[in-house]
Parts: C-alpha cells; structure tokens; sequence
C-alpha cells in the first residue's frame, strides 16, 4: 500500500524545521560565548551562573508556551539548552549527596541541567567542604521530605557554615524495588536510605514481612549493595536500576503518592531578586515568656507569609533552641529588609542563610 503523500511533506516540513531549530541553537551558544568574552574583559573573576535570569526565563517559557507540549517539558528543554549554554561559559561542578545514582544527583540534574561536572560525595558535610573549599561551584543537599519531614544534619550544618542558600529543587520521589534477579521469594534483607524505608514502611509490611530492613546512607550505596548480594533488594530510583544492572521488582512502592523531597542548593552567596523568591533565616528568641511570639510578630504585621519553621537545638547550650525560618519574598524587598531589621534587633541570634527564587522545575 503506497504511504500517503502527505506523511511526506509532513516530515519535509519537520527536517525544516530541524534544521531552524539547530541553527538557532547554535546562534544561542555563540551569544553566550559573547557574554563570556565581555564579562571577562570587565571582570577576570567574573560569575556566569546567574539563578535568578535562569528562573526568570523558565518562568517566562511556561507562561507562554502555546502548547500542545506541556509547559513543564518545554521548560525542561530550555533548562538543558541553558545548561549546554553555561558550560561554554564555564563548566561548573556540581557537588551532591552520592554515590552517583541517589535521588540527590537527579535534583542536581534537574536544576543545572546535565552539561555539568557532577561530583559524588559520601556525606552531607562533604558537599559543604568541598564548595566551602572552592573545589566545586555548587552544592545540592536535601532538606525536607514531604512524608518523613526535616533532614536534620542539612540544617545543623548551616549552624557553622558561611555558605549561602541560593536555589531549591524539589523533585517527586517514586520508590521502586531492586534485585539482581529473581522474584520477591528469598529477599531475607532490605537495604536503603533510613527514609526511604520510612516512606515504604506499608508495603514492606505487606510484602516483605520478615525481611530485615537495613538503613545505609544513600539509596545508591543500597543498590550497589544489593548488586552484590543475591538474598537481598535495594529500595531505589530509576537511575540506580540503570547504573548498577539490577532488575526492577516493584514500582512506586512509596506509602503516599505525592511524595516529595525538597532540596537546596548551597553556594558562596545567594541570588539577587527574580521575582517570585523566598527568604530562609535561622534565629534564636530570648529566653523568657512569650519570646517566640514576640519575635515572630513582625511578620504577622508586616503580612509577611512564613511558609516554614522548623526548631533545633542550638549546640550551645542545654536545652536551647534555634529556628529555621523559611518566608516569601527577597531579603531586597523594602517590605522583607524592614521585617529582617525587626527580627535582627529582638533575636538573641540571628542570621540570612540566603535568598533565592522559588523553585520552577
């Protein structure tokens, strides 16, 4: 039967619009070497990642996106244009909780798109190191799961840093069970992260009774695990199964389907305003009646939205607390600045740990 005529014009008018679609690509990357040139003309030791014109723009792409592609996809496509852009400018590495395959490395990915140097670590302190030190640019660590709640040692390790919040990432989290082969009869071990365990308590409960569940520090060090024991399966990611051969058994194992995992990304400085950002501070009250109220009553007057806090102890002193305090709007804002004037003037302690635009992917 002959193919008709029109699938071929069809296909003329894609190559077309292929070849529209390359050399416009390729005008992009050859402006932002442009930009490169002139930055360091003006500056040897100029900055090229600019997280605010990246939000801006991807914001800008899902408002006016005419379809029928998802506004999420095509802003997916512009974020890994962008990445490919940058890395002309300058590569940067991208340090996140490893080894390669966690949920970490994917909010990575996610945010600065894949023409980056991402660099495996064994812990939460390693990625503040290793950007502390000027080794990679960046960081990703996660800070809060929307079924299990605070990730602790993130946190703390603000107490002591000087590094900045100057991105966050959140990413839906879908649990999936791997082994190296075989079905769910002889799984006597369960390995993962402690939280993934914690977000698939119900179906382990159903499925995999009897099998001992073992916490380990990332899901990918789980799989790895799992590749090498043949009694075992791993609670993992998509990308795990891939990267360390392993069979999926079950998918979407997770108790609540909208599991989700926030992340921030950590940097020497925050970022300047986008438009659409929010503000996270850590802060001590005094230790009298009514200290926490008093201290928080600035935002309630000023109609500054809270959107999240969070109290751990301080370090200091025995049973002293400190807040991490999460607010919408950039510390730039006249509104936001007068607000943090009140706060630094009532806290016993009180610090910007960075603004930054809301997350968009």
């Amino acid at each position: 039967m002959p193919e008709d005529p029109r699938l071929q014009a069809i296909r003329e008018r894609i190559d077309a619009i292929d070849g529209q679609l390359l050399e416009l690509i390729s005008a992009r990357g050859r402006a932002a070497r442009e930009v490169a040139e002139i930055k360091l003309v003006a500056d040897p030791g100029a900055e090229f990642y600019r997280p605010e014109r990246e939000a801006e723009i991807l914001r800008r792409v899902k408002e006016r996106n005419p379809g029928p592609l998802e506004g999420e996809t095509v802003a997916r496509l512009f974020r890994e244009i962008m990445s490919a852009c940058l890395a002309l400018e300058e590569p940067l590495r991208i340090a996140f909780l490893g080894p390669a395959g966690t949920y970490t490395q994917a909010a990575a990915l996610k945010h600065f798109g894949h023409a980056v140097g991402s660099v495996p670590l064994g812990s939460i302190s390693d990625v503040f190191r290793e950007v502390e030190a000027g080794a990679c640019h960046y960081g990703v660590v996660p800070v809060e799961n929307s079924t299990e709640g605070v990730i602790s040692h993130t946190l703390d390790r603000f107490m002591t840093s000087p590094l900045a919040i100057c991105g966050e990432v959140t990413l839906r989290i879908h649990h999936h069970l791997l082994r190296r082969g075989g079905g769910l009869e002889g799984i006597r071990r369960v390995y993962s992260h402690y939280q993934s365990l914690a977000q698939c308590r119900g179906w382990l409960d159903a499925h995999l009774p009897q099998a001992e569940r073992i916490s380990l520090p990332s899901n990918a060090e789980a799989a790895l695990r799992a590749q090498a024991d043949g009694d075992a399966a791993a609670i993992a990611g998509e990308a795990a199964a891939d990267l360390y051969g392993l069979e999926v058994l079950a998918r979407n194992i997770e108790d609540e389907p909208e599991n989700t995992t926030r992340f921030l990304v950590i940097g020497p400085r925050d970022a300047p305003p986008s438009g659409e950002d929010k503000s996270s501070l850590v802060l001590a009250c005094r230790n009298e009646a009514g200290g926490l109220h008093a201290l928080l009553s600035p935002l309630a007057r000023h109609g500054i939205s809270m959107t999240r806090i969070e109290s751990r102890p301080s370090r200091v002193n025995l049973w002293e607390y400190v807040f991490f305090v999460d607010i919408e709007g950039h510390r730039s804002d006249p509104r936001v600045a007068e607000v943090l004037a009140e706060l630094d003037r009532e806290a016993r302690f009180f610090r910007v740990l960075g603004s930054y635009p809301v997350a968009v992917l």
